[in-house]
């Protein structure tokens, strides 16, 4: 009698606590993804990294931004083999990555996933879901979708929500599948896509799941609020948490190649001596030549002082 009755108190318990899975994650679920960033954040959980560095990272090669990331043990934030909608333009596009997840459709998890959507709020018709992730966008994010590489009747972007996803961030997206509108899509100004390719059809066998969860782009995992670096050449996900390192790395190495380049050229020292690690004269004639430096310094100057005192140079 008496187990009878702990495992009906047990099953009472349990089913106090079932509730249907969010569309759009908590932001303490969200928090508790990213608990190494500890600067400010959004409404929804996400990490605000600054648009300064934003910004800044801009300028970071995709190199740069992988190596330090492999180095602080990141190997699986790149991707890359992109069609762009505008393939001819070679700007960079950074912002905080907006997820959704997107899966085959089928009735049963649909049906959840409506009625969840309607408990939060969310407009549907003709049980489209599609848009849900591009209302949630404000400026400065990056509208990045996992649409698992499927092709016809899978396309994540037309001319419609493209427009949206513009509107509200004035970034990109980058849909890990296809997307179609695109001659549409190429008329909206400085709007552009990471994409693994075009179909005419629009989506009808593929269901939207949730916003802000992990995802998976490819070869990349990505997290609600990672700063997206995006090129020509390849997009890096960067961890909120190491966006200001990754753009100070960057950015002293820079500095570096300029001092090293021109002492070269000097004779002052061989291409050897430079590329070996420095004496403490060198480091002391590096730091000469930044109180002379006559170019502008992308951080401030304390700041540099700072990361130079821990990086071995």
């Amino acid at each position: 009698m008496k187990t009878k009755n702990f495992l009906l108190v047990t099953l009472l318990f349990a089913f106090g606590f079932v509730k249907a899975q969010n569309v759009m994650q908590s932001p303490e679920y969200i928090k508790a993804l990213t608990v190494e960033w500890k600067g400010e954040r959004f409404a929804d959980g996400r990490p605000k990294v600054s648009d300064n560095l934003l910004e800044r990272l801009k300028a970071i090669t995709l190199e740069e931004a992988w190596a330090e990331l492999i180095e602080k043990g990141y190997f699986n934030q790149f991707e890359g083999n992109w069609q762009l909608l505008h393939q001819d333009k070679n700007n960079a596009m950074t912002g905080r990555a907006v997820t959704a997840q997107f899966m085959p459709a089928r009735t049963d998890l649909e049906d959840q996933v409506l009625e969840q959507g309607k408990a939060e709020g969310r407009m549907y018709q003709q049980r489209r879901t599609v848009s849900w992730a591009m209302t949630t966008l404000v400026e400065g994010d990056f509208y990045v979708a996992d649409g698992y590489n499927k092709q016809s009747y899978g396309t994540a972007i037309g001319s419609n929500l493209g427009n949206g996803v513009w509107a509200r961030s004035h970034r990109g997206a980058i849909v890990y599948g296809h997307i179609r509108d695109t001659e549409d899509l190429r008329k909206v100004e400085g709007f552009n896509v990471w994409v693994k390719g075009t179909d005419p059809s629009y989506m009808r066998k593929t269901l939207l799941t949730t916003i802000n969860a992990p995802i998976r782009i490819g070869e990349a995992t990505v997290l609600p609020g990672d700063a997206v670096l995006a090129k020509k050449d390849g997009v890096v996900f960067v961890p909120a948490h190491l966006v200001e390192h990754i753009v100070l790395t960057g950015e002293v190495t820079e500095l570096f190649d300029v001092f090293g380049q021109q002492r070269i050229k000097e004779g002052k020292y061989t291409a050897g001596i430079i590329d070996s690690k420095w004496s403490e004269d060198i480091k002391k004639d590096f730091r000469a030549w930044l109180d002379s430096y006559k170019g502008k310094l992308p951080m401030t100057r304390p700041e540099l002082d700072k990361f130079l005192e821990k990086r071995n140079f």
